[in-house]
């Protein structure tokens, strides 16, 4: 993808007027960049995570483009393995340049993140998979975007060769699924994305429980941007996303953003209600028609079946969006952070 040449530092920005009028936002010289990298079981691989990206940041340090508090920030997601004991000597081994959050238990990928993008210091936040399957090479034109007043630049797959075909299928359909009921999504893009400061505070507002990153972040608004890349294979470990979490994840995606199916369940009530009248219309014909018809078996099974689906369906669908109503309502924190290592208290408020 071809990026436009990045326009002079410090270069004041014109942003979407707010309660107090426009404001100018000024682009850092050489920003404080923070990778934001969950992890949950990810021994194998999260000691080479740390010296790629070490080496992208010292890399990109020598060229102007992060400053010198560029750090990566390591979340362990409630893992069972050595992957926190692993970054606690990360953070020795590199003070200053690798930080890590260990959460009180295992909240899922989306809250770890949060968590992460919460209490990560910096100009501007990348998150990214521990298992780096997200190309490095487009950080580069990442943080070009950024100079030029981006505030969000999502990393979008520009194939998925690495998946399998059920895979490819399902996330298709997805997508598809989500667009017509009216949410704002990417199609291809996880959560392989940038953020400035500005963007994580506005984020940080939004008090969800069910969360549905990919979502919420279309819903900031701001100017953003895209890049493409092509997604490699995992080196090591295990996915951490089975099918059963792609369907809780798709799940909440839905009945997070849109209401188009409690009005579904509105409009098959209604054509319900009308087949039912039909039959009964029938039902009377044959009556006064045909005195010694008797009714069969399917004029009586057939509706009863019919309507008794329709009425455990609509009850399914309703729940659910009672049921996050309840956990919504409850206020209980998102996350809890355990233990912190290499972040300064100021970052851990």
């Amino acid at each position: 993808m071809t990026v436009p040449d990045p326009v002079p530092v410090s270069t004041p920005v014109s942003t979407p007027a707010s309660v107090s009028g426009p404001v100018a936002v000024v682009v850092p010289e050489r920003p404080a960049v923070t990778f934001v990298v969950p992890c949950h079981n990810e021994e194998p691989v999260v000691e080479g995570t740390a010296r790629a990206l070490l080496a992208l940041i010292a890399q990109q340090r020598e060229i102007g483009r992060c400053g010198p508090a560029s750090l990566v920030l390591f979340v362990d997601d409630g893992s069972t393995d050595r992957t926190w004991a692993l970054i606690e000597q990360l953070t020795r081994d590199h003070p200053g340049r690798i930080a890590g959050l260990s959460l009180s238990r295992n909240v899922g990928h989306q809250h770890a993140l949060l968590a992460g993008l919460s209490t990560a210091p910096g100009d501007v936040l990348i998150s990214i998979d521990a298992d780096l399957q997200d190309d490095l090479t487009v950080i580069p034109q990442m943080l070009d975007y950024y100079q030029q007043g981006h505030d969000i630049v999502y990393g979008v797959r520009a194939q998925r060769a690495s998946d399998t075909r059920l895979k490819r299928m399902t996330a298709a359909g997805f997508y598809r699924l989500m667009r017509r009921l009216g949410v704002d999504v990417i199609d291809n893009h996880a959560d392989y994305r940038l953020m400035s400061r500005r963007a994580v505070e506005i984020l940080r507002e939004f008090g969800e429980v069910n969360l549905f990153l990919r979502g919420l972040v279309r819903l900031i608004g701001l100017r953003s941007a895209q890049v493409f890349y092509d997604r490699g294979e995992r080196t090591a470990g295990t996915t951490k996303y089975p099918m059963s979490r792609m369907l809780a994840l798709a799940l909440d995606g839905i009945t997070s953003f849109s209401a188009v199916p409690l009005r579904l369940i509105s409009m098959l009530g209604l054509l319900t209600s009308l087949f039912a009248l039909a039959v009964s219309i029938w039902v009377l014909v044959v009556a006064l028609t045909k005195p010694s018809a008797v009714p069969g078996w399917a004029s009586t099974v057939l509706p009863i079946t019919f309507i008794g689906g329709v009425q455990i369906l609509s009850i399914g669908v309703l729940g659910e969006y009672i049921g996050k109503i309840y956990m919504e309502t409850k206020h209980r924190p998102r996350f809890i952070v355990d233990r912190a290592v290499g972040l300064s208290d100021e970052g851990l408020q």
